[in-house]
């Protein structure tokens, strides 16, 4: 029985090529798309599962409101790391990272700038249960002054060698003794390091101060204890070792109801290890993350666009029923059951899916290294895994019946003596069923149309906003702390060229990834013991050429100007910082004051800096982001970056003489450059990669329903072939026979727009509402949308009506 089954559906499937080719291209395409989604989001939560003790390691995360400002970070003081074991009995172990940037180590005679160096507490691998491969787990860290290395690093600086009991030198003179070389760290873990430097040799991580919060900390928790019940005990936490320190500093008594009293708020919790991939997004995070509405979205265009392919079939099957009927007729006369007709139509169905599935496998290894550098991953097919094959069988049968179901029970209900009679039709509940799932496929490719216009509205808001900084025309050097004593001279050296029109140097760039620095401060007159009165700032130090070089609008006072020695002590505010501070008066030589540095932190030890200027608001973080307030001073020996405008349109010129310069002053040392606007840019990475995706999922997802829509076209006007041939016999245009045979299908497009713009409004208004500043949507968009799918689809359909409208009506009634 099977294997006539089997002989009839190839039969059927070579009789009506191309109706099967429709049906299986359509159903390939949308598995591939959904065999690559699917490795992208089992790549997506399966990170940091390969640590042993996963679902027990947690992390600190901060939430603080203080100064105007609030941080949801990821960022706790120093001593929590050391004390949190020896006081909670929840804890078995703790670890706390620092980062500094990037180091440069030294490799014979040159020095190699490398990223992923951190400087990490003695319990790392206590914590993270990573192989170590050279050395011994035990005691890793605990030193000054040294260091655990990844494989990886282990085989680039010491070749063929045992890596342990050897040294490294950072930075030109900070030598680190290897003590442990680990396997390298996963790509699906949430931080990647090949360089650990002992945070015993770092003196802010020995300081006991409670009230900076700079390092990432990482709990394990013992068998049994709960997150929920360690968190009951942070207010303890904080009333011991927190609260004596804010006494210290604003006068006896105070604590954190002094915070409260004015709109304050310092608050720990624990955020799972395996949350921090898919639901964070906080300050301080190692690596950009991904997010879990994300991958449900790209899970549901997964879904969607197999449906999209898998409506195809069952408009075809339903729509070419009367090709089948008499089939069908026949087979019931001779003894048929209807179990026996619904095995055969759902057998025909299993065997394209099949078919399918086989086709689209060359089609993801040829597309997934597309994907892949789109969406920044390194995704393969598991082809050794016994699982992904087992998966695809699955995969294939549920789709097949899935597509079947419904034509194999409608076809195999129609009755022999009305077949046999002649007396068979589609039947108006077909044709309405068969207009829902046209309307639901094109409704799908709309929202993904309108969702991936405005991605790209966005960003080309951004990048048109005006930003409060000129970003073009500048080109950055990186770790200028090479040229030791000689940075001044090289961008004096670098000036000397007609091509360069002002340069800087500092380490403080108004984009993402370059330093920050902040502290509390408040304007003169004001009582600071009031904490309404103090206002977090932002403390970029930088050189006289910062404002000019970066293009930045002085409001009010001036810029920093050699001319007035003054200077040193002076300091430009932003226009956000001048509205928190609530100055008496104009700002303008009025004095602002702060804690001075140290071990201890008291009002009884300030210091002060005059206002020359107020500078409009610019734009430092993303625009998800309110700007802060930014206060800019002169830093006595600027390092970091070296930022130059240049007016030359050559910019492979202006690099070769950056290049030249540099190696003549700094030989040996890597050479590092970018330009701003590419590092601005780099800030919505992700939008721009959202925007593709999108694009691309509508793109095949339009592929499919069109491909669908054509077909239908094609049978439609097969069906009606003596009608319209009659209508050209009694004088009937072209044109009227292709509106006739267009229209149907035109009011389906055009219910699928009504349906998708309210649902899309409402899903691109959420996306938008994470930016502070945003573009507006508009309708301009969702009209746009519907008129290019409407397009699409009369360009698909076109060919059709085209092809019936212009066809000899003595053909078609020859018969009659």
């Amino acid at each position: 029985m099977l294997k006539n089954h089997l002989l009839i559906a190839f039969r059927n499937l070579k009789k009506h090529k191309f109706y099967s080719l429709i049906n299986i291209l359509g159903l390939s395409v949308g598995v591939a798309v959904c065999l690559i989604i699917s490795l992208f989001v089992i790549n997506e939560i399966s990170y940091d599962r390969h640590f042993t003790n996963a679902d027990r390691i947690y992390r600190v995360h901060s939430d603080i409101v203080f100064g105007g400002n609030h941080w949801d970070m990821v960022l706790a003081p120093a001593p929590m790391a050391e004390v949190l074991p020896q006081e909670f009995p929840e804890v078995e172990a703790a670890v706390h990272f620092r980062g500094r940037g990037s180091y440069l180590v030294k490799k014979g005679e040159e020095n190699i700038k490398e990223d992923g160096v951190i400087w990490a507490g003695k319990d790392f691998f206590k914590v993270f249960d990573l192989q170590v491969l050279q050395g011994n787990a035990d005691g890793v860290l605990s030193e000054p002054n040294t260091m655990a290395i990844s494989q990886k690093a282990a085989e680039k600086y010491f070749p063929g060698q045992d890596a342990v009991g050897k040294s490294l030198i950072l930075d030109h003179d900070m030598e680190f003794r290897i003590t442990a070389v680990y396997e390298d760290i996963p790509v699906n873990t949430h931080f990647h390091f090949d360089f650990l430097l002992a945070a015993a040799g770092l003196d802010e991580a020995k300081r006991i101060v409670w009230l900076s919060n700079n390092f990432q900390t990482y709990l394990l928790l013992r068998e049994g204890a709960t997150s929920q019940d360690l968190e009951t005990k942070f207010d303890h936490l904080i009333k011991k070792h927190i609260e004596p320190e804010i006494a210290q500093v604003f006068g006896e008594g105070a604590g954190l109801e002094t915070l409260s009293s004015s709109g304050g708020k310092l608050e720990f919790s624990l955020q799972p290890l395996l949350d921090i991939h898919l639901k964070s997004d906080l300050l301080g995070e190692f690596e950009p993350n991904f997010n879990i509405t994300y991958v449900y979205l790209f899970v549901a265009i997964a879904l969607f666009i197999l449906v999209i392919a898998c409506i195809n079939f069952m408009n075809l099957s339903t729509a070419r029923s009367a090709n089948r009927a008499k089939e069908v007729g026949i087979r019931k006369v001779m003894g048929s059951f209807k179990i026996h007709l619904i095995r055969q139509f759902l057998l025909e169905s299993l065997v394209i899916s099949c078919v399918a599935f086989v086709l689209a496998i060359p089609a993801v290894v040829l597309a997934l290294p597309v994907f892949n550098d789109l969406a920044g991953r390194s995704l393969t097919i598991p082809f050794s895994d016994l699982a992904f094959y087992g998966i695809l069988v699955l995969g294939a049968g549920v789709t097949g019946l899935m597509a079947g179901i419904y034509p194999a029970f409608y076809l195999s209900g129609f009755k022999p003596i009305e077949i046999l009679k002649g007396k068979v039709s589609l039947g108006m509940k077909s044709g309405m069923i068969r207009s829902s799932l046209v309307v639901f496929q094109f409704s799908i490719s709309i929202i993904l149309i309108i969702a991936t216009m405005v991605v790209f509205k966005q960003l080309d808001y951004i990048q048109n906003k005006k930003i409060g900084f000129n970003k073009d025309q500048i080109i950055t050097v990186d770790d200028i702390f090479a040229l030791q004593d000689n940075r001044q001279a090289f961008k004096e050296e670098v000036l000397k060229n007609s091509m360069m029109e002002s340069g800087t140097l500092t380490g403080f760039l108004p984009v993402s990834g370059t330093w920050r620095s902040d502290s509390p401060w408040w304007a003169e007159g004001k009582d600071p013991k009031q904490t309404e009165n103090l206002v977090s700032m932002q403390n970029w130090e930088v050189d006289y050429d910062y404002i000019k070089t970066l293009g930045m609008n002085m409001v009010d006072g001036r810029d920093f100007s050699i001319e007035f020695p003054s200077d040193s002590n002076a300091v430009i505010i932003n226009e956000t910082a001048l509205r928190n501070l609530h100055f008496e008066g104009n700002p303008i030589g009025q004095k602002i004051y702060s804690l001075a540095g140290g071990e201890q932190l008291s009002m009884d030890s300030t210091t002060f800096r005059t206002v020359v200027g107020v500078v409009e608001n610019f734009h430092f973080e993303s625009l998800k982001e309110n700007i802060g307030a930014v206060m800019i001073f002169l830093s006595e020996n600027p390092t970091g970056i070296a930022s130059f405008r240049f007016q030359s349109q050559d910019t492979e010129a202006v690099i070769a003489h950056l290049e030249g310069t540099w190696n003549r002053f700094a030989p040996g040392q890597p050479f590092t450059y970018s330009f701003l606007d590419d590092r601005f840019g780099n800030m919505y990475a992700s939008e721009v990669r959202l925007g593709k995706v999108f694009g691309i999922f509508a793109g095949f997802a339009i592929l499919i329903a069109c491909l669908g829509l054509f077909a239908l076209a094609a049978f439609t006007a097969e069906q009606r072939t003596k009608e319209i041939g009659i209508r050209k016999v009694l004088g009937s245009s072209v044109g009227n026979i292709m509106l006739l045979l267009s229209k149907e299908f035109t009011k389906l497009v055009l219910i699928s727009f009504v349906i998708a713009t309210p649902l899309a409004w409402f899903a691109v208004n959420s996306w938008l509402q994470d930016y502070e500043f945003r573009t507006e949507i508009g309708w301009a968009v969702f009209i746009a949308a519907g008129l290019f799918a409407l397009v699409i689809a009369l360009a698909t359909i076109s060919f059709q009506s085209l092809k019936a409208a212009t066809s000899n009506p003595v053909n078609s009634l020859k018969s009659e």
